[in-house]
Parts: C-alpha cells; structure tokens; sequence
C-alpha cells in the first residue's frame, strides 16, 4: 500500500507536530513489524522539518544502543550507554537537547556537520527499549517544543506497535 503525506513547510513546527501525530496514527498499527512503523516515523519527520539532517532509532541490548531505522547520513552503529548524547539520554531515561554539540563533553560526531541534537528515550514496560534521535545542522534547532511533541511521538509508538514481538538479534 503506498502512503502519501504532505504537510506544508510554511506551517509553524507545532502545527508540524499535530500533523505528524494525526498521521502517525496511522502509518504504524500492532499488525505489523515495529522496523516498519519505525521506518515510516522517520521518513515523516525527516519529510516534515527542514530543519532535520539525520533522524533515527537506536535499539537498546546489553548496555549499548544499536543503529535501526534512520533517514540521513550514514551512523555510528553502537553507543555505548552514557555516552554521547545518546547514551546520555539513555542511561538518565529522560529527554536531552543540546543547542550546541561542540559544547556537549562527551559528544560522538557521527556527522562532523552535526550542530544540534535532540533525543528522546522510549521506555516500555518500565525499561528502555530505544531512543529517537534527531540531528541537525542549525544551532539550537531543537526546543521544549519538539521535546513536548516528539515525547507524544514516542508514547504513541508504545501504544500503537507490537514492542512486545520485537527482538533484537
């Protein structure tokens, strides 16, 4: 089935928001594999925020966080927990944002073009499944704005996919 979402550039980036959960509802459902739904989530925020120079998931086994579906660059595949801002955001299971990279001790350029960074853990069923992670190449991109609508993003993906079935392997 092919999908197709247009949401105007011109709108503010909570308008943005609403739009991409309004149809992240429906571009990820429990009958279908969770690296689809993901996949789908990023293709609708990297389509949606100019801003956005790399958005992905990073799967969490055995105290690192492992590359799954991303839109962007090519990544670094493992994060050790607390490391960078990934492992960061991991290990405390809150969201972070940085306005500045090269100001973040501990910093793992994946992307050297990297200037701001936003992540958010997704905890289900009391433990950490993964984290989204959104890059771009602006200073200071990412606000309590995205932080309040990607935190929603990362709730429905919880509710609306099988996490249960999914096995990292």
């Amino acid at each position: 089935m092919a999908e197709e979402i247009n949401i105007s550039l011109d709108l503010s980036d909570e308008e943005k928001y609403k739009l991409v959960l309004e149809n992240a509802e429906y571009l990820i459902n429990k009958h279908e594999p969770v690296i689809t739904g993901l996949s789908n989530i990023c293709a609708l925020l990297n389509q949606t925020f100019e801003k956005i120079s790399w958005v992905g998931f990073y799967f969490f086994q055995n105290e690192v966080l492992y590359l799954g579906p991303f839109q962007g660059k090519v990544a670094c595949t493992q994060i050790p927990i607390d490391k960078g801002v990934c492992g960061t955001a991991a290990s405390k299971l809150n969201t972070v944002i940085v306005p500045d990279v090269d100001k973040f001790e501990g910093h793992i350029a994946c992307d050297n073009s990297s200037r701001s960074e936003i992540v958010v853990p997704i905890v289900f069923n009391g433990k950490l499944f993964a984290v989204l992670d959104l890059d771009s190449y602006k200073l200071a991109a990412y606000n309590e704005v995205d932080q309040k609508y990607l935190e929603m993003l990362a709730e429905l993906i919880k509710t609306n996919l099988d996490l249960d079935s999914f096995i990292l392997s």
